[in-house]
């Protein structure tokens, strides 16, 4: 028999449970049999699906039957479902009446690949950061209560993100409010020993057992009764039990924040599953559901390396090969090679990453130096407060984060490292669009958020060459915190240099000559720019096209020679038009009170980019050649070149 072809015990015929399923009420009339055999169908449906769209394809083989246990209890969506990050709420959408449109799957106009509250009634949550699952189950918890409604409210959160401290946080809220809710922890990094499987199955059922908990208050309050010594016996009793709990129980930091500890619970049995949630509705107050799961379950590849079919490209099912399309190589992975190279010159460097080893490049530079590789977990402020704690004594520690996660640690930035001038590098990848990963992931906004701050330097390179010298920049700098940013994208193929030279600080680079027009364009936009240049250089039109690669300084030098020569410009940047380079160079020119200075901004808009291809990306929000060349046959139609126009004050 194929390993991934389902045959049913009873007739030998391949099982059509899935096609009939088109809302989760129809899975309340089928037996745990049946869902057992759904469940094989649902893999075997991600297996096909995602060999040719993609995505995240472990995590959701891992949760299989604990999605169908939770929609076989309870009733979406009148019961909220909150599931942390939300990659991994893929069985979930299948439920929930998106079967069909996962050939649509993270691509431009298809079907998110996180939870999306516009797609369905049933996402009542989405997020694709971590950590924040139990702060909205609370929120919903509370205000369920206060509207004096009586629906469940469940968390599902993994062991990865629990590390965020967000999380804690939540818990310890949950604790003090004692409200009505569960949360289940995703655990599929532990396992159980069988010889204290059966002990810890058996704590879980007595201690939820209704009668159980019952009999524990009545105990005490006859002990109570006894004359003279009744009180002292149940002061005795009640000390006996939490020694007892100590002992025996597994959960006991969350018993001792005021959950109700069940499990651990096996994931992938139905049966347990659902005898667990029906132990854990006879629990008054908030439940901690503790479930053991295998990431990549059914598919051996997945199974056998789960982190790298956390998030995949499409494959081949049979063997597992990844299909990638040759390229150059992208800048994740230059930028790994060249920290390894710095990292032989000069020991201090030490890079720390928020549980992004991989997707950060930094794999090889654990491998080469691994007392110099700091992995923290879920927990971006943390990180960076490191870093300047390393910094201030005498390291070179290089913050190797997304643009999208170094959000989450923006008041460490301000009040830790810029506020004490702490020399932290940072390495800020993903900068820009994204692509698939969609609008929670783009990085868009770290220039218009850092910019601003008192002490900080940021820069772009224009390709992967230039990121190599400007990370030797960055090394060399001594002056407090400076930043380098990069996309997520192949490089351009260029020769790279093996003498690395610092970049002066806040100079800019003229890569195109020209008259009258030019753009100033940081990054991947400085190709764009120059492609612009091409089409427009065959209409007699010469555009100057200006590598900014500074966004903070600025090259003010050539911002005042631009306005001194009557020069209109375009500022190009795949980053928020609101905050960014381009205001940046507009408050420039306000600062020296030069006002007739023509200046036309081209960024990414006040909204969220979806999910799509960085070219579609591109293309739906202009920031393309076309786009380049209408804007500045705009600016001749309205300010026409004048040489000599501007006048400086005095």
């Amino acid at each position: 028999m194929d390993n991934h072809t389902l045959i049913t015990k009873e007739s030998g015929e391949i099982a059509v449970l899935l096609p009939q399923i088109n809302e989760p009420g129809q899975l309340k009339s089928l037996s745990v049999d049946e869902l057992t055999s759904l469940a094989a169908e649902i893999r075997q449906f991600l297996i096909e699906k995602l060999s040719v769209t993609g995505g995240h394809l472990a995590s959701n083989l891992g949760v299989v039957e604990l999605t169908l246990a939770l929609h076989y209890c309870y009733n979406s969506p009148r019961d909220k479902f909150i599931f942390d990050v939300g990659h991994q709420a893929y069985v979930h959408k299948m439920l929930t009446g998106r079967m069909d449109q996962f050939d649509t799957l993270r691509k431009y106009k298809g079907m998110c690949g996180f939870v999306k509250r516009s797609e369905s009634e049933h996402d009542v949550w989405e997020a694709g950061h971590s950590s924040t699952s139990l702060s909205a189950a609370i929120g919903m918890a509370v205000a369920r209560d206060l509207k004096g409604e009586n629906n469940k409210v469940i968390a599902m959160i993994g062991d990865g993100a629990l590390t965020g401290g967000m999380a804690f946080e939540a818990l310890n809220h949950i604790g003090h409010e004692q409200k009505d809710l569960m949360v289940i922890l995703n655990d599929n990094e532990m396992s159980i020993a069988p010889n204290v499987g059966a002990m810890h199955n058996y704590l879980s059922k007595i201690r939820s057992d209704r009668h159980y908990l019952r009999a524990k208050d009545e105990l005490e309050m006859m002990l109570k009764k006894i004359p003279a010594i009744g009180g002292m016996l149940a002061k005795t009793g009640s000390r006996l039990k939490e020694s007892l709990k100590y002992m025996m129980v597994p959960g006991v930091l969350f018993e001792e924040l005021g959950l109700t500890y069940l499990g651990p619970v096996d994931g992938h049995d139905i049966h347990k599953l659902i005898e667990t949630f029906k132990q854990a509705d006879n629990v008054r107050g908030p439940v901690f559901v503790h479930v053991l799961t295998t990431k990549g379950k059914g598919y051996k590849p997945a199974e056998a390396d789960s982190y790298k079919w956390h998030g995949i490209t499409p494959y081949k099912i049979e063997s597992g090969q990844v299909l990638k399309s040759v390229g150059n190589p992208m800048y994740t992975d230059v930028f790994g090679k060249t920290l390894i190279e710095l990292g032989e010159q000069d020991s201090r460097i030490i890079a720390v990453t928020p549980a992004m080893p991989k997707g950060s490049g930094l794999i090889p530079f654990s491998e080469r130096f691994p007392d110099r590789m700091i992995d923290v977990g879920i927990a971006e402020q943390h990180a960076a407060t490191m870093c300047a704690a390393l910094a201030m004594e005498g390291m070179k520690p290089v913050f190797a984060v997304y643009s999208t996660f170094m959000q989450r640690a923006y008041d460490q930035i301000v009040h830790d490292i810029c506020r004490h001038n702490a020399n932290v590098m940072f390495a800020i990848d993903r900068a820009g669009y994204v692509g698939d990963d969609g609008e929670t992931h783009q990085g868009v906004f770290d220039i218009a958020f850092m910019r601003h701050i008192p002490n900080m330097v940021m820069m772009m390179p224009k390709d992967e060459n230039e990121l190599r010298h400007m990370m030797k920049t960055a090394l060399e700098y001594n002056d407090g915190p400076i930043a380098y940013r990069y996309p997520r994208i192949n490089g351009l193929g260029v020769h790279l240099d093996e003498e690395l030279v610092p970049i002066p600080i806040g100079k800019w680079e003229t890569v195109r000559e020209g008259e009258g027009y030019a753009v100033l364009a940081c990054g991947p936009m400085v190709q764009v720019a120059l492609e612009a240049a091409d089409q427009l250089k065959r209409e007699g039109i010469h555009l100057q096209v200006v590598n900014a690669r500074f966004m903070k300084p600025l090259d003010e030098e050539m911002l005042l020679e631009l306005a001194e020569n009557g020069t209109n410009m375009v500022v190009l940047e795949e980053a928020s038009e609101a905050g960014s380079l381009g205001s940046a160079v507009l408050e420039f020119y306000a600062s020296k009170h030069i006002f007739d200075t023509k200046v036309s901004l081209m960024g990414v808009p006040d909204r969220f980019i979806e999910h799509g291809s960085v070219k579609e990306q591109r293309e739906e929000t202009g920031l393309t050649a076309a786009g380049v060349v209408g804007e500045i046959k705009k600016l001749m139609s309205l300010h026409p070149y004048e040489i000599g126009k501007t006048q400086f004050p005095s």
